[in-house]
C-alpha cells in the first residue's frame, strides 16, 4: 500500500500548518487518477472538507480544458454533464468569476447563479445542498486568460468551505502539480509508455455489486451496507472481494474511482442522504 492509499493521520484543527505540510508531501506520490481521488478525500479533505471536486487540465491536442468529476455521492445526470463539460455555461461562468477575482480563490454562491439557462443546474446543486462553490486555478505567467488548470470544490457545509478559501491559495501549487502529474503519467500509459492493465469486463459487474459500489462511494462499512441491503456482513465482504478482482483494484477507494471512470454508477439512483465520513474506507 502506497502512502496515498491510506488516509492521513488525524491532525489537530488548531495546527493546520502540519496538515498542509503532510498534504504537500503526500501530493508528490500521486501518479494515477485513483491516487488523486484518495488524496483529495484524505489529506486535502482534512484541510478543505468537500464532497465534490471538479478538476480541469488544459489539453493541447483538444485546445481546451478537460474536466474530471470526483464526487462522494450521486448527483443528477444533468449536473454531472455540466460539471464535466468545459464548454458548459456553468464551468465557463465559474472561470469568469475566478478571472474577475484576479485569479484568487473565489467563492461562488449557488443561489446567485441567476442566468435562466443555469436554472436546472442551480436547482441540482441546491438539491445536493451545495450552496457554495470554491474555485481556484493556475494560469500561464502574465496570461491569466490562458488557464492551465482549474478546480472547483463544493461541500454541504458551505460556510466552512468558504472559511477555508485561504488554505486553497497555499495548496493550489500542490493540487495543480499532482493533477498535472496524473495527466502526464496516464497520457504516457495511453501512448504505450507503460504496460496497460488487462481489459476490465464491465459486463461482469453485477447489479448487486454496483449497488455495493454505490454504498462504498458513500463511505459505508460492510455492516452498514449489510443493514441497508438486508444481507449479512460476510456476504458484503465476499461481494467486495469479487469487485476488487473484477476491477483490478487494490482497495475500495481504487475500486470506486475505477467504477466512476467506467460510469458503472451513473445509472443507479442516488443513495439516500446519510452522515458521511470524510474519507473512503480503504480496507
Amino acid at each position: 500500500m502506497t502512502q496515498n492509499d491510506a488516509p492521513a493521520a488525524t491532525t489537530s484543527s488548531s495546527d493546520p500548518v502540519e496538515a498542509i505540510v503532510r498534504a504537500a508531501e503526500s501530493a508528490l506520490n500521486v501518479r494515477r487518477r485513483y491516487q488523486f481521488f484518495v488524496w483529495t478525500q484524505s489529506y486535502l479533505g482534512r484541510l478543505i472538507p468537500h464532497q465534490l471536486a471538479v478538476c480541469g487540465s488544459y489539453d493541447r491536442s483538444a485546445r481546451e480544458l478537460l474536466f474530471d468529476v470526483f464526487n462522494s455521492f450521486g448527483l443528477e445526470p444533468a449536473l454531472m454533464d455540466a460539471l464535466g463539460d468545459a464548454r458548459s455555461l456553468l464551468m465557463r461562468h465559474l472561470q469568469v468569476c475566478w478571472l474577475e477575482a484576479r485569479c484568487r480563490p473565489t467563492v461562488v454562491t449557488t443561489a446567485e447563479l441567476s442566468l435562466a439557462s443555469l436554472g436546472t443546474v442551480r436547482e441540482a446543486l441546491l438539491a445536493a445542498q451545495f450552496e457554495k462553490i470554491l474555485v481556484h486555478g493556475v494560469s500561464r505567467p502574465q496570461r491569466p486568460q490562458e488557464i492551465e488548470s482549474f478546480f472547483a470544490f463544493a461541500a454541504q457545509d458551505g460556510a466552512a468551505l468558504a472559511a477555508h478559501a485561504a488554505r486553497l491559495e497555499l495548496l493550489i501549487p500542490h493540487v495543480h502539480g499532482a493533477w498535472q502529474r496524473v495527466q502526464a503519467v496516464e497520457r504516457d500509459i495511453g501512448n504505450g509508455g507503460a504496460a496497460l492493465p488487462a481489459p476490465i469486463k464491465v459486463g461482469g459487474v453485477t447489479q448487486r455489486e454496483r449497488e455495493i459500489l454505490s454504498w462504498l462511494r458513500e463511505g459505508k462499512s460492510n455492516q452498514q451496507i449489510a443493514d441497508q441491503l438486508g444481507i449479512s456482513a460476510l456476504t458484503v465482504k465476499n461481494h467486495v472481494q469479487k469487485i476488487l478482482r473484477k476491477l483490478g483494484a487494490a482497495n475500495r477507494a481504487q475500486a470506486v474511482a475505477q467504477a466512476m471512470s467506467l460510469q458503472l454508477l451513473e445509472q443507479l439512483p442516488a443513495a439516500p442522504a446519510a452522515p458521511r465520513r470524510r474519507d473512503l474506507p480503504l480496507s
